[in-house]
């Protein structure tokens, strides 16, 4: 990383700092991943972050295998490896799409072959988000013809959420990608 980490057990400068640290460890289950020791610099953006991604990651009714393959097409599309290792592996494990495709989804050139109808519309609304930012209306009214308002407005709010965590993830290298993965930070 570009920055040093964070130790696992910090000693903060005031208990409300202290007290981020004990809501991060609580929503990751008591320990503190390679992502909470960078963004813990800024305890409370930290914490802002904790409650927005913990709300994306937990409190939606998108199917696990919708979000996660939003998830790990950011992550492809922006060389968000750290991202990439940690929910293709939740991809999988939803259990909905073939070993096969989601080898393929790091791809930025896979245009969706092997994906029923709905999940090639997420591919397409994901990329649309992720690589120039204008959905184009037909890309949305065939999303919106697949998913209700709410899922829509859940979808949404993950893509765009997970472009900043995979910007936020490759701009300080968190998790040392860049050599695993030969991404040229030079």
């Amino acid at each position: 990383m570009r920055l040093p980490y964070i130790p696992d057990d910090p000693e903060m400068e005031s208990a409300e700092d202290e007290a981020v640290v004990q809501r991060v460890k609580t929503r990751r289950g008591g320990k503190l991943i390679a992502l909470d020791k960078a963004l813990l610099h800024a305890p409370p953006v930290a914490d802002g972050w904790n409650s927005f991604l913990g709300a994306i990651r937990t409190k939606t009714t998108l199917p696990d295998s919708i979000r996660e393959l939003a998830i790990s097409r950011v992550a492809a599309l922006n060389q968000a490896w750290y991202e990439w290792d940690a929910h293709s592996p939740l991809l999988r494990k939803a259990g909905v799409l073939s070993d096969e495709v989601i080898e393929r989804i790091k791809d930025k050139s896979y245009e969706g072959e092997g994906l029923d109808e709905k999940h090639l519309a997420v591919l397409e609304y994901t990329n649309a988000m992720t690589i120039g930012c204008i959905v184009k209306q037909a890309n949305f009214d065939k999303l919106k013809s697949l998913f209700s308002e709410r899922e829509v407005v859940e979808l949404t709010a993950t893509v765009g959420a997970y472009n900043c965590v995979s910007r936020f993830l490759v701009a300080l290298d968190v998790g040392e990608m860049a050599e695993k993965y030969n991404v040229d930070m030079k």
